[in-house]
């Protein structure tokens, strides 16, 4: 692969795929391509095998999915999980039919077993149930995982899949309904400055989550676009973490919320605890660059100077 191979990022708006973007863009390619919902409706299958037959892309990053927090995963369960096989599925399949040169598949930590061992190892997939709550999104990324181990033990295609843990970042979704835990705690204790009402937060606090920023998660795309990986399968992800209340707590300081934080423990906690081990991508020479603080602090920033175009997603 060269810096003018063609690269199309499916997804490429969204907080991961514009981060891609921008890392590619850093480090010099010049021929990346991404078509909008409405130029490429990718649960249309005859649409997404045209369009790859025409571009021939060198590379393909999925990007692309219907992501949200427990809310909206408990409301629309069946969407979660077909319209995400149906994005991933036609992905893979039509590059795999254009012989498509490298394939990287990206998914979430929520594959692996509720009450797997901590940290999570690749191996650990598919060895227990899954965390009920979430389960719509993690079947639907199981199959793209298997779907592209599929592929390479059968063909020997470059397909790769890499599972960062929870993620957030600039062009995150911090709308209150469908958000993930770190930009809707961002937003409460934001609005909360000026309101002085309560930041209500869900359960109890105590459960322990990893967070990378979505910069780092874009290296490690790099680092697959660079690099033929040796396995099918690599998780990516600071190899710490920290409770829910301490997050909350981080998030308060940055943003110089000086009220009251109320834990409704009627609310469900979700997994206990999900550490990622990611020594095997580590080993190979990718390392995160940003710690939680420093992290938090960028993203507020840029919270801040967009905070009239919250992102939203339909639970129609």
């Amino acid at each position: 692969m060269t810096t003018h191979s063609k690269i199309y990022i499916a997804g490429h708006r969204g907080m991961v795929g514009s981060a891609v973007w921008r890392a590619l863009t850093a480090e010099g390619y010049t021929n990346i391509m991404g078509r909008t919902s409405k130029e490429l409706d990718l649960r249309n299958q005859q649409h997404v095998l045209d369009f790859i037959n025409t571009e021939r892309p060198d590379i393909i990053i999925d990007a692309a999915a219907r992501v949200g927090g427990i809310l909206a995963n408990s409301l629309s369960p069946y969407p979660f999980l077909m319209e995400n096989l149906q994005i991933q599925n036609n992905l893979i399949d039509a590059a795999h039919k254009a012989e498509t040169a490298k394939f990287v598949f990206l998914g979430s930590s929520c594959i692996y077993p509720k009450f797997a061992p901590q940290p999570l190892k690749e191996e650990h997939l598919l060895t227990d149930s899954l965390e009920p709550t979430n389960q719509w999104y993690a079947i639907a990324k199981i199959a793209g995982v298997k779907a592209c181990e599929a592929i390479r033990e059968q063909y020997g295609k470059d397909f790769v899949s890499l599972m960062p843990t929870n993620l957030y970042g600039p062009n995150d979704n911090f709308d209150l309904e469908t958000s993930h835990v770190l930009p809707a705690m961002m937003r409460k204790f934001h609005e909360s400055k000026s309101s002085g009402e309560p930041v209500k937060l869900w359960g109890s606090g105590t459960p322990m989550r990893e967070f990378l920023h979505v910069d780092d998660l874009a290296q490690g795309v790099l680092f697959a676009v660079k690099n033929k990986l040796p396995d099918y399968l690599y998780n990516v992800g600071t190899g710490t973490d920290v409770t829910i209340k301490t997050l909350a707590e981080t998030i308060q300081n940055t943003v110089g919320h000086k009220g009251v934080i109320e834990w409704d423990t009627t609310k469900p906690d979700g997994t206990p605890r999900k550490l990622m081990d990611s020594s095997k991508l580590r080993s190979l020479g990718w390392a995160p660059a940003f710690d939680l603080e420093s992290g938090i602090k960028h993203t507020y920033d840029w919270f801040i100077s967009h905070q009239d175009n919250y992102k939203a997603i339909s639970l129609s």
